[in-house]
């Protein structure tokens, strides 16, 4: 292990070096790349160097005790090796976390999909939490939202929402949130006071660049259509909307936000390279893992991860058996105290399996 990390303080330090060279900062395509990978090694350099700092402070205060039989250095020593030698386990531990194994997606931004699920009215309106809840949550990580496509009801919810997060580790955080998210309240409709259960699905995919999926034109049929909906005059009678048809997979993507068939063009294929990328991973994890149950977080739309309460102000993630009574502070956008313990329960399974 300290081989490894020996190894990734030397390219720490080789990174610092490049991306201060002016060259390398004129081509900015790989200058962003350069800076992409220096972010990622910050924390396990700073936590070996922390490792270094304790067990050479504890070399030096075993050598005290061998070599010297002063009283007060003695002392000292052994004050020395008691608060250094109970740090030592949690810093190795930290250690093997940070080597663990990289999702390749993990610092890239993200396009998530939001849609109302059974439950009509009040699951398109949940859909509208949700949205609102990323929302917030986003802004408080200092996370850019782009709105790319909605499909808004008219009591204010969405039977369907689609947008991108751009920020450092946004997938490595909101993976953790694809799938069926129910929730469980009296709905405004609602004039008998019965509680109802409804459930709304995400769906969160790492955004991708053009490289990483190879659609050709001629896997591409593009249609134009007059948008529907609010907007106008100029919504209705331009064919500003487009539908993006990706042949091969038969995956459909379409877009009408903007007034501009190009930006709607533009945002269409973002999504269009995400959903595809989206299936093919999904068809290599089906053939590698088959019957094997899958990791948290990975996006199975079917299964129920999370229940809201609103009755009792409770919010339990069903896949580690978490329950926090914060319902408000949870749609308000604080998701930390939810993705902490995922992110750690996931990280537990990949330790056991590499020590197993």
């Amino acid at each position: 292990m300290l081989n490894k990390l020996r190894v990734f303080e030397e390219r720490y330090q080789e990174l610092e070096s490049r991306i201060s060279d002016p060259e390398l900062i004129a081509n900015q395509s790989e200058w962003q790349k350069e800076m992409r990978a220096h972010g990622q090694v910050p924390l396990l350099v700073e936590e070996y160097r922390k490792y270094r700092v304790v067990m050479e402070g504890i070399q030096e205060a075993k050598e005290i005790l061998r070599e010297t039989s002063d009283s007060e250095m003695i002392e000292m020593a052994k004050a020395e090796l008691n608060e250094l030698e109970p740090q030592v386990d949690g810093i190795e531990q930290n250690l093997k976390i940070l080597l663990l194994p990289k999702d390749p997606n993990d610092e890239k931004d993200v396009i998530v999909e939001i849609r109302g699920g059974a439950g009509g009215d009040e699951a398109a309106l949940f859909a509208g939490d949700l949205f609102r809840m990323y929302n917030r949550y986003a802004e408080e990580r200092g996370w850019r939202v782009e709105l790319l496509e909605s499909n808004p009801t008219e009591l204010g919810g969405f039977k369907e929402v689609i947008f991108a997060i751009s920020g450092s580790g946004a997938y490595s955080r909101l993976k953790y949130e694809s799938g069926v998210h129910r929730v469980q309240r009296i709905p405004t409709t609602e004039s008998g006071g019965r509680i109802h259960t409804s459930t709304v699905t995400v769906a969160v995919l790492p955004e991708v660049e053009d490289v990483e999926v190879n659609i050709g034109p001629n896997d591409l049929r593009i249609d134009t259509y007059c948008a529907s909906g609010a907007g106008g005059q100029h919504v209705n009678r331009t064919e500003s909307a487009v539908r993006i048809v990706h042949l091969p997979t038969n995956i459909v993507v379409t877009c009408q936000d903007e007034k501009s068939q190009l930006k709607n063009k533009d945002k269409a294929m973002r999504v269009l390279r995400a959903k595809v990328l989206e299936a093919a991973q999904a068809a290599q994890a089906a053939e590698l893992a088959q019957n094997r149950k899958e990791q948290v977080g990975t996006g199975d739309r079917s299964e129920r991860i999370r229940t809201y309460n609103f009755p009792q102000g409770r919010v339990s993630d069903h896949r580690i058996g978490l329950t926090l009574h914060k319902l408000d502070m949870i749609l308000n956008g604080e998701l930390d105290e939810l993705i902490d313990p995922l992110i750690a329960s996931a990280q537990a399974e990949q330790l056991q399996a590499v020590e197993s």
